[in-house]
C-alpha cells in the first residue's frame, strides 16, 4: 500500500505527472475561491490579506524560506537516505525542468496552496485544521515518518509565519523559495549525474 503511490510514479511520463500537477493546482484553487466566496464577507475583505511590504516579504519570507532549505539539507546530508525517499516524486517532476519552468511551477505551487491553507482554511478554521489538512493532501508523506513530521512542521512554521504578519504574501514567498531552491538543487544533481556519466539519457535543454 505504501509503495503504490511510488509504483504509479514509477509508469507515469513527465508529461503525465505534469499534468497531474496542474489539475491538483486547479482543484485547489477552484477549492479555495469556492469557500472564499461563502466564508469573507467580500472580495475586499480577503484581499486586506494580501499586503505590499517589501520589508516584510522579501526579508522575512526570503530568511524563513532559506532555513528551511538549510534544515532540509542538513537533513539530507545526515539522515539515512530511506527516511527522506518520497517515492521519486519530486525527482521525476523537476529533475529535467528548464529553470524557467522550474520557477513557474514553484511560484504556482506556492500561490495556490498558500491562498487555500493559510489565506482561506487558516484564517476561518484555524492553524490546527489547516495544518493536519495540508499534511493530508500531501499523502505520499504518510507512510514516511520523518516527511511526515517535517510537512506538519513546515505548515505550523508559514501558518505561524501568517499568524505573525496577517501577511499571506509573506508565506507565498517563503513557500517560493523553498520550492524553487530545493527544485533547483533537484536539477543540478540530476545534471551533474549526466555530466559524470552516471545517467544515459541526454539531457534535454528544453522540457519535454
Amino acid at each position: 500500500m505504501k509503495n503504490k503511490q511510488a509504483e504509479m510514479v514509477k509508469r507515469m511520463s513527465d508529461k503525465e505527472l505534469l499534468n497531474h500537477l496542474y489539475v491538483s493546482q486547479l482543484l485547489f484553487f477552484l477549492v479555495a475561491v469556492v469557500l472564499a466566496f461563502f466564508l469573507f464577507e467580500g472580495w475586499n475583505e480577503f484581499l486586506l490579506l494580501l499586503e505590499w511590504d517589501i520589508q516584510e516579504i522579501f526579508i522575512i519570507g526570503s530568511f524563513v524560506g532559506i532555513a528551511v532549505v538549510l534544515i532540509d539539507l542538513i537533513l539530507m546530508k545526515y539522515v539515512p537516505r530511506h527516511l527522506m525517499d518520497d517515492g521519486g516524486i519530486n525527482e521525476k517532476m523537476f529533475q529535467k525542468r528548464s529553470v524557467i519552468h522550474i520557477v513557474g511551477l514553484a511560484l504556482l505551487i506556492s500561490s495556490v496552496e498558500e491562498l487555500l491553507f493559510r489565506g482561506v482554511i487558516q484564517t476561518h478554521f484555524g492553524i490546527w485544521i489547516a495544518s493536519i489538512i495540508f499534511a493530508i493532501m500531501h499523502i505520499r508523506y504518510l507512510h514516511k515518518w520523518l516527511l511526515l513530521i517535517s510537512v506538519i512542521l513546515l505548515s505550523f512554521l508559514l501558518g505561524y509565519l501568517y499568524e505573525w504578519t496577517g501577511n499571506l504574501l509573506v508565506t507565498i514567498w517563503a513557500h517560493f523559495i523553498i520550492d524553487v531552491l530545493l527544485a533547483l538543487k533537484i536539477r543540478s544533481e540530476y545534471i551533474k549525474k549526466i555530466d559524470n556519466g552516471e545517467v544515459s539519457e541526454e539531457y534535454e535543454k528544453r522540457d519535454e
